[in-house]
């Protein structure tokens, strides 16, 4: 049965490390599919449209991505191509809970990676999922939408 995991939260500094490659060779693993179930289960329990693993306290390269057909895990996700039209848009992140700001991306973008049975895969992403791709993949490089981020702010509840 999948759990919810804990969110890592800013300035935390498992979040500004580089994380490795997730050895393929365990791919297909009872730990690594659990693993993989888990963060399916959190981004969307949290209300999130992406998640990786450094914000589970893990600095390996594997992201959850929320897209229209349902969520897929990304191992090893690498950004092979990126339009040269950019927009910006508000973004938030569960690691930096109750912040946004506006943050300049790619409108589009093709990514590769591994599946969770470790089939390659092609992804020719646009809008609101190539956002949510360049998102999720900055946190496996260490960086967090605040250092891109312009007019941020806090909506705090008091």
């Amino acid at each position: 049965m999948p759990k919810i995991l804990n969110i890592i939260t800013h300035p935390n500094p498992i979040l500004r490390r580089i994380s490795k490659n997730f050895n393929v060779k365990n791919i297909k693993t009872d730990d690594a599919q659990e693993f993989f179930n888990n963060m399916e289960v959190t981004m969307i329990k949290k209300d999130g449209v992406g998640l990786a693993a450094p914000q589970v306290g893990k600095n390996i390269r594997v992201i959850t991505v929320n897209t229209k057909e349902g969520v897929i895990c990304c191992i090893n996700p690498e950004i092979t191509k990126k339009s040269i039209m950019k927009e910006i848009d508000e973004e938030g992140c569960l690691s930096i809970p109750e912040t946004f700001g506006k943050v300049k991306r790619h409108k589009n973008v093709t990514c590769i990676y591994l599946d969770r049975v470790g089939n390659k895969q092609e992804l020719k992403a646009k809008g609101l999922l190539a956002r949510i791709i360049q998102h999720e993949i900055d946190h496996l490089d260490g960086i967090l939408f605040i250092d891109k981020a312009k007019n941020i702010k806090s909506v705090r509840s008091y």
